[in-house]
């Protein structure tokens, strides 16, 4: 119980924070910290909000008022020691909480993943895993799923090895420096369940980005045991010792074979630059940079830009650096969707951030809004409609309000310039591609020392770019902003499982399957983060997707231990049907529309990054794994007893 002093001060500083607090997250505290239904009922009811997270829930100013002088009141009596009226909200609460704070019906279905998302705000850890003496695991990378993974193994009792070759983790938060870059996803979403962010921006740059990755890796204590500047070079899978044997190559150049019963790739698909093949690019007189590469020693200042292609870095690097430019021409091959989010780029309030970080609970309800909102609400907007009389535009009811809301405030943007409306304004359905976020890009292009070309780039001689359209421009730097090789999943590392069998041959390079985006059939004891078809194209926060089969990989773990297998293996009718079943789902999805080209799809047509699921279905999927889904092989005695010695020596 904190002393007067304390108190009060707590009080004036809590006070700062609530003007600029979010409402309906204050209506769920008020209900949670007083019991009282007063505060989901009308007059307090939110109004919903398009765009955002309803910082006023559409209440009028008396009653915002009125919300915020009871907060204060019921956050200073939690701190002066009164017991919270429900601590352990139960299913049906937060299914009626949310319902009113969203200003929609949320099924109830999603009260269990509700209750289980507060449960590891509130810091729960995984139930232990007892392996057999001198059991080993080795984890390749530490990025956002390797450092959760690291994490999550430790506090489960688990050892193992993990290896990481950049100098520091943080994967591709720490490798991208381009200006501008960011998440597209709000930050406080964009963070681990167990870990919250305290961020200094509402959709955080890379930098703080790389700090958090790193400062929680060293919070959790698994920071100081990564190999760092060590890259695998190949895991393969020895069918008689039933381990992976995984060749290294160390920051000094030797190389050393790492033996462990498993391997979790953690690789990340945002690794591998995708270069378009544009004859004379490399040729280019004067700097060539990629956005994944990003050269800070290359001069901006003054310069005539070209820029290759309109997707997401583009959409961060081009707002960043017109300022700087003389001249910036952009090549657009396609049209592309750029969603409206007024908190982009601006800072969370000091007094905000320090409510967060005092009032646990507030951040917890508020993290568990963003859940909904940013979450699968649109995967009804996703399914095609075979009696949709209008294909060419959109793909059912739904989306053809989405599309009408979008086209609606990209002509309220370009307004002065119905031109670029023609150009800017995409003929496919709206979420068939990645869906943007317009980060000032729409009112950079009406700069008047900014070029829209609507034709991508065919061929470049010395300085000049030479467009599909037969029009040449002139630059002195050319940045590269197409995007990663993200279809041929496991890029990074060679991969080679039963018979010898690498995963570029099991997958014809890049025709990619996995079970559950986690496990492949011929690979035992062998998972994979961030797998085929687990991208949200439908949004949400990837992270969660991330920790659902990091819990899916403990569960397997765990009944590994308890029935003494050596070997799973995903069964090959399981796999196969698995894959079946999520193509047959794209057929009926946005993703496999005819009417535009998109990295979603592989040569042969098939869906390989985005999952068709709703993040509940696949949290359902993966919170339990079930080793019917496997072949499994008992350990063998004579082998444990000859693990527990080697342990021992």
């Amino acid at each position: 119980m904190a002393d007067a002093a304390d108190l009060d001060q707590f009080r004036q500083s809590i006070a700062e924070a609530l003007p600029c607090a979010n409402v309906p997250t204050l209506l769920l505290l008020l209900y949670q910290f007083t019991g009282d239904d007063y505060w989901l009922k009308p007059p307090f009811s939110p109004i919903k909000s398009r765009w955002d997270d309803n910082d006023s829930g559409g209440l009028s100013e008396p009653l915002q008022s009125e919300v915020r002088a009871a907060a204060l009141d019921a956050i200073v009596a939690w701190r002066a020691g009164r017991p919270i009226a429900k601590p352990d909200l139960s299913s049906d609460e937060l299914i009626r909480m949310l319902t009113t704070s969203e200003a929609e019906a949320i099924p109830h279905e999603y009260g269990e993943m509700m209750v289980h998302k507060l449960k590891k705000y509130a810091g729960a850890t995984p139930p232990p895993v007892n392996l057999p003496a001198g059991f080993k695991i080795l984890i390749i990378g530490a990025g956002m799923s390797g450092v959760a993974t690291a994490i999550r193994l430790k506090q489960a009792g688990v050892p193992y090895i993990q290896i990481e070759k950049q100098d520091r983790a943080g994967g591709v938060w720490h490798s991208h420096h381009y200006p501008g870059c960011g998440v597209d996803t709000p930050g406080h979403l964009y963070s681990y369940t167990f870990a919250g962010g305290n961020w200094t921006k509402f959709f955080p740059l890379q930098d703080e980005l790389d700090g958090y990755f790193n400062r929680v890796a060293r919070e959790f204590g698994v920071e100081e045991s990564i190999r760092y500047g060590t890259e695998c070079l190949v895991t393969r899978y020895d069918e008689e010792s039933k381990t992976w044997k995984s060749r290294v190559r160390y920051p000094d150049g030797s190389e050393e074979t790492i033996e462990t019963n498993i391997v979790i790739s953690a690789v990340g698909g945002f690794t591998t630059p995708k270069w378009p093949n544009i004859p004379g690019l490399h040729d280019f007189d004067g700097p060539v940079v990629h956005t994944s590469k990003w050269d800070p020693s290359v001069e901006l200042d003054g310069k005539r830009v070209a820029v290759i292609g309109n997707g997401a870095s583009a959409m961060q690097i081009v707002p960043a650096t017109a300022d700087r430019v003389s001249e910036m021409t952009i090549f657009q091959r396609s049209h592309q969707w750029a969603a409206p989010f007024p908190k982009l780029r601006m800072p969370v309030p000091e007094p905000v951030r320090l409510l967060l970080n005092q009032v646990p609970h507030y951040e917890w309800l508020y993290r568990l809004r963003l859940s909904w909102i940013f979450d699968s609400q649109v995967h009804d907007a996703l399914q095609k409609d075979p009696e949709w009389p209008h294909p060419d535009r959109s793909v059912n009811a739904i989306n053809d309000s989405h599309r009408a809301n979008y086209t609606a405030y990209i002509e309220s943007q370009l307004a002065e310039r119905p031109d670029l409306i023609a150009k800017v304004v995409p003929g496919y359905p709206p979420f068939g591609k990645r869906m943007l976020l317009d980060n000032g890009w729409y009112k950079t292009l009406l700069k008047p020392h900014v070029k829209l070309v609507d034709s991508a780039a065919e061929r470049i001689e010395g300085r000049k770019v030479i467009a599909k359209s037969g029009e040449a421009y002139e630059a002195d730097v050319l940045i590269v902003a197409s995007g990663y090789d993200i279809s041929r999943f496991l890029l990074p590392v060679n991969v080679v499982g039963r018979g010898g069998k690498s995963v570029r041959e099991a997958w014809n390079d890049n025709d990619c399957k996995a079970y559950l985006g986690t496990v492949i059939a011929g690979f035992p004891n062998f998972f994979m983060l961030y797998g085929p078809n687990t991208a949200l194209g439908h949004g949400g926060s990837f992270i969660f997707t991330v920790e659902s089969q990091i819990d899916y990989v403990l569960s397997t773990l765990r009944q590994m231990g308890e029935r003494k297998l050596a070997e799973v293996e995903c069964r090959l009718d399981v796999y196969e049907t698995y894959n079946e079943t999520i193509q047959a789902m794209h057929r009926g999805m946005i993703w496999s529309h005819e009417g535009m080209s998109t990295y979603f799809r592989n040569d042969q047509g098939r869906i390989v990054t985005n999952s068709p699921w709703r993040l509940i279905d696949y949290w359902n999927m993966t919170k339990e794994a079930n080793l019917d889904d496997y072949v499994v092989k008992e350990l063998d005695e004579g082998a444990d007893e000859g693990a527990s010695e080697r342990a021992r020596a």
